[in-house]
């Protein structure tokens, strides 16, 4: 074996590709390369083009690190998020880190707990101590990101579920009180999520609108915290107030996981679902189907919701359309089966 082969077992070392190599390839400078990966605005699209294609063709790699050497950038967004064991924020965060990915950010991610404000502070102070370029929000308070611009002054700071996402939220409630009554409803209940939440005062608020619309009022409402644990210890009174004169005969509740804890404790209280009482829930989490009986719930558009943020953080137009709710029906609605 002479002196010049390569180990046995060893596979030959690959040249590394860097900006001259994509440069000589394009037929452009190395300048014009890196004016294209820091998306300088004078670069023809043509030109552009060439340079991608090339850097396609060699398997370039973006050092982002490198990148932001040359720049004021850190190219890194952080997130804020509280509660990440529940489903919600869980794919919240997922969709906003697919969303950074795609735009060419990393993403650094911290925690906190939502209910006490120094977490929260010492979550964004060791944001911005990495030189983030802009943080997201997930799961925290209403009126956390006013707060958090006094500290973070020209960072931009957005939550997941606020500005536009707001609307969304709202159209989801309206959709599934639209499905109770075109099932005939008349007499409709909720079990809402906590009062601080984005997601629960914009689902409560189209909740409210698409009941007054057809000159209907909430007959009763109960609360929880999101958990399925919570949805069952609501059951007992949920149970009581179906058997009385004039009690619901529908109910939405404010997520999945609510809404599975209530149809066991209702089931261990002998009302059935959907004969007695008909259960509408939100987010269609990956059990819902498997849920007994499977449950009806509203589907959002949270990989198009992250990106709105990524996008609003960045300044960019949307980086994806985001679809309208879309109202799951499978067999935890019925008629009434009592006006």
């Amino acid at each position: 074996m002479s002196g010049d082969s390569e180990p046995e077992g060893l596979l030959p070392a690959r040249q590394k590709v860097g900006v001259r190599e994509v440069a000589a390839a394009a037929g452009v400078s190395a300048q014009t390369v890196s004016r294209v990966l820091n998306e300088h605005p004078s670069i023809r699209d043509e030109t552009r083009q060439r340079v991608l294609g090339a850097m396609a063709t060699l398997n370039y790699r973006v050092n982002n690190a490198a990148r932001a050497l040359g720049t004021r950038e850190s190219r890194t967004l952080g997130i804020v998020a509280s509660d990440t064991a529940l489903f919600g924020p869980a794919v919240g965060i997922a969709a906003v880190e697919a969303a950074a990915r795609t735009a060419g950010r990393w993403v650094a991610t911290t925690y906190a707990d939502a209910t006490e404000e120094a977490s929260v502070d010492d979550a964004v102070d060791h944001l911005l101590g990495q030189g983030v370029d802009g943080i997201v929000l997930v799961a925290l308070r209403a009126g956390t990101r006013q707060l958090l611009e006094k500290r973070a002054a020209g960072i931009p700071i957005v939550e997941l579920h606020g500005g536009d996402g707001q609307r969304v939220q709202r159209d989801a409630a309206v959709l599934a009180v639209e499905h109770l009554v075109s099932l005939g409803h008349r007499r409709i209940a909720r079990l809402g999520g906590p009062e601080s939440w984005l997601e629960e005062s914009a689902r409560a608020a189209g909740f409210t609108d698409a009941l007054s619309s057809h000159g209907l009022e909430c007959v009763r409402e109960w609360r929880g915290n999101w958990s399925a644990a919570d949805g069952a210890a609501c059951a007992a009174e949920v149970a009581a107030a179906v058997r009385r004169s004039g009690g619901p005969t529908a109910i939405v509740v404010a997520n999945d996981q609510m809404a599975l804890g209530l149809t066991t404790g209702l089931r261990e209280a002998g009302v059935r679902v959907p004969e007695d009482l008909s259960i509408v829930g939100f987010d269609d989490n990956p059990d819902a189907a498997y849920y007994r009986p499977a449950l009806t719930t509203i589907r959002v558009d949270v990989v198009a919701e992250g990106g709105r943020c990524v996008a609003d953080v960045l300044g960019l137009s949307a980086l994806a359309s985001a679809q309208s709710p879309v109202l799951i029906e499978r067999d935890s609605t019925a008629r009434p089966a009592r006006s």
